[in-house]
């Protein structure tokens, strides 16, 4: 047998230095205790490697020991033989996560990387604190064990006592406690075998021992939640053992001030699919508006803190100072998310986009969007390759004459018709002089012929008689819903058409013919749509979305008439040649926008059925080319509904 006293030179290699960091900040005394203390569930010490029986006998008998009956004697938990009797810090075994799956695994290495990791040693005291050394193997399992068992037990006031800081523990436990509000908590000691050696020499003064943590949550969907902690157990001035309080005591993850608590749980992103549940994931065009969409639809990132069975819940790590909190564990799942639908068609968006890319002539910016003008429903949404700016919806480009769609509306309201005789002069002025793209005077044209040939100068004469300067704004907006604000879907931005009310006669000449307004591919795709089906209806992304209306309503008769102008440019006019083929209701309007270049931007509108679409290719030249050939590719696949 080996004495009492001649137990510290057996177990000295627990006092030699010790390479972890040192710990800097003096600890509060806390009296000793001793057999009274409560059980300390899950150790043996019957290690058939320890090398002295009798010591190995002495050591149970320990009057420092609890009751020796209460002890696990089960050979699964050993203790330390001399060569592994030694303080390290034991790495935790922490799962990979990104939000866990419903099961229970400590979520350490994300709670570390986002919130910090946390230096648990960093605030622990030095040597010279504590003359009598680090605690003994058998000091620092029955401290551990004395405090697992009241923390488990809920006797938080008793388990702050095993601390160097028995007020903020018991606060921190008992928050844990209220916070999480689990059903039942056990905690374990590590089996010996986990503890590896430290490094010869180390000057450490604390032995630190790894822990279980299995926590069940009433109306839990999942597993109880495991995870792996560690405990520091240092010998105080007064020669008691205790646990050094830190936040990581309870979850590896947590800082200093950091602390856990059950959350709404962050639902699954929504799914975007076509307006018959097919992906749209791999259409480039549609990126920025599936990444708009989640920003501006999505639930947050961040867990919320309604707790609320109906949203699923969490437990999080919460740091206070930056206002993050980390998913950890998932309690109870949220009601599966249901993929949202679009009003895009999968077959039309992989039509636009190829279309775009080859009017684009070699890498011309190019848009197109398509829309529905029975229902204002957006079908497609294309631009160009290597296009980062969706300029389909965010352009503001001058229309040009597909603008005159509007001007040919206000006409009608003042008084022509489809065939008045409205002369196409070679020249107009305003006072500036303006000109058509071909030469000659053609006197005897219909208003239907100078839309069909799109003669500026017989647009312009004709504006400067008829109309007042708000003419074209007070149409486009109250017929047509141009300048009105448009939501197409919940975070996705678009630039609303501008028509201003010119100031001069050069003003409204040029506002005539499309210059001086602002477009882009979806304002115009909604003109033609509007002309088609005789009424306004904003363009929506979503199926329900609240659609603006427009204060006014385009009269049957100027509907009528302008459907009989656009069917006349697709069938003999400047779009006869790209709409060639077409069969069913169609009309277009082409436009040939000024830009400061000599190579005009190149604009088409048209329609087919129930399908209306425009296109923009800048520098393409006229509208019958480059966004002529774009805007017939995608009608003559045509709407499917």
């Amino acid at each position: 047998m080996v004495s009492k006293q001649d137990e510290p030179h057996e177990l000295d290699e627990w006092n030699q230095p010790h390479e972890r960091d040192e710990l800097s900040s003096p600890h509060e005394q806390v009296a000793p205790f001793g057999p009274e203390d409560p059980e300390v569930d899950e150790l043996d010490f019957q290690d058939p490697d320890f090398p002295d029986a009798d010591l190995q006998e002495s050591a149970l008998q320990h009057p420092d020991f609890p009751d020796t009956d209460l002890l696990d004697t089960e050979p699964a938990v050993r203790r330390l033989s001399p060569r592994t009797r030694r303080t390290v810090t034991v790495v935790v075994a922490a799962a990979t996560v990104g939000l866990l799956a419903v099961g229970g695994i400590a979520a350490y290495n994300l709670g570390s990387a986002v919130l910090g990791a946390p230096d648990r040693h960093a605030a622990a005291v030095s040597a010279n604190t504590h003359p009598a050394g680090r605690p003994s193997a058998d000091e620092a399992r029955t401290a551990a064990g004395a405090f697992l068992a009241d923390w488990s037990k809920g006797d938080l006031t008793s388990a702050g006592a095993v601390t160097d800081q028995p007020d903020k523990a018991t606060s921190a436990l008992s928050s844990l406690h209220d916070n999480l509000a689990y059903s039942s908590l056990t905690l374990a000691l590590a089996p010996a075998a986990a503890y590896p050696s430290p490094s010869p020499g180390d000057p450490g003064v604390s032995v630190t021992l790894p822990f279980t943590v299995t926590m069940a949550f009433p109306n839990a969907t999942a597993a109880p939640w495991s995870y792996t902690g560690e405990l520091d157990l240092l010998r105080t001035t007064s020669g008691s053992t205790v646990v050094h309080w830190t936040e990581g005591v309870m979850h590896p993850s947590l800082g200093p001030k950091q602390y856990l608590k059950v959350a709404a749980n962050s639902a699954p992103p929504v799914q975007y699919t076509d307006r018959n549940g097919r992906p749209l994931d791999a259409f480039p065009s549609l990126a920025p508006i599936l990444l708009a969409l989640k920003s501006g639809a999505a639930p947050t990132a961040q867990p919320s803190d309604d707790d609320s069975a109906a949203n699923g819940r969490a437990v999080v790590a919460q740091d206070p100072a930056t206002g993050k909190a980390v998913q950890l564990y998932v309690i109870s799942a949220p009601p599966a998310t249901q993929a949202q639908r679009l009003t895009i068609d999968a077959n039309l968006q992989q039509a636009a986009e190829q279309a775009v890319n080859a009017s684009s002539l070699g890498g011309l910016p190019t848009s197109l969007v398509a829309v529905e003008p029975s229902t204002g429903q957006v079908l497609a949404v294309a631009n160009s390759k290597g296009d980062a700016f969706n300029r389909a919806l965010l352009g503001k480009q001058e229309p040009g004459s597909t603008m005159k769609v509007i001007t040919a509306a206000a006409l009608l309201e003042a008084g022509d018709q489809p065939d008045t005789n409205v002369a196409c002069p070679e020249q107009a002025t305003s006072p500036r002089t303006w000109k058509n793209d071909f030469t000659g005077s053609f006197p005897d044209y219909t208003l239907t012929d100078d839309f069909a040939h799109s003669c500026n100068t017989a647009f312009i004469a004709e504006s400067l008689s008829k109309l007042t300067p708000a003419s074209i704004p007070t149409v486009a907006k109250e017929q047509f819903g141009l300048g009105l604000t448009w939501s197409l879907a919940p975070g996705v931005p678009n630039a609303d058409t501008t028509v201003p009310t010119p100031a001069s006669g050069d003003g409204r000449a040029a506002a005539a013919i499309g210059q001086g307004e602002t477009s882009n591919a979806l304002g115009m795709a909604s003109v033609a749509a509007t002309v088609q089906s005789g009424t306004f209806r904003q363009p929506i992304l979503l199926a329900g979305q609240q659609q603006v209306s427009a204060p006014g309503s385009l009269p049957k008769a100027v509907a009528g008439g302008l459907r009989t102008m656009m069917a006349a440019t697709a069938t003999r006019g400047t779009a006869q040649e790209p709409m060639a083929g077409l069969s069913g209701q169609v009309g277009a309007k082409t436009g040939t926008a000024e830009n400061g270049t000599p190579t005009p931007n190149s604009w088409f509108i048209a329609y087919r059925g129930n399908l209306a679409v425009a296109a923009e290719v800048e520098h393409g030249g006229h509208g019958a080319g480059a966004a002529g050939s774009a805007v017939a590719q995608v009608l003559r696949l045509g709407n499917g509904n």
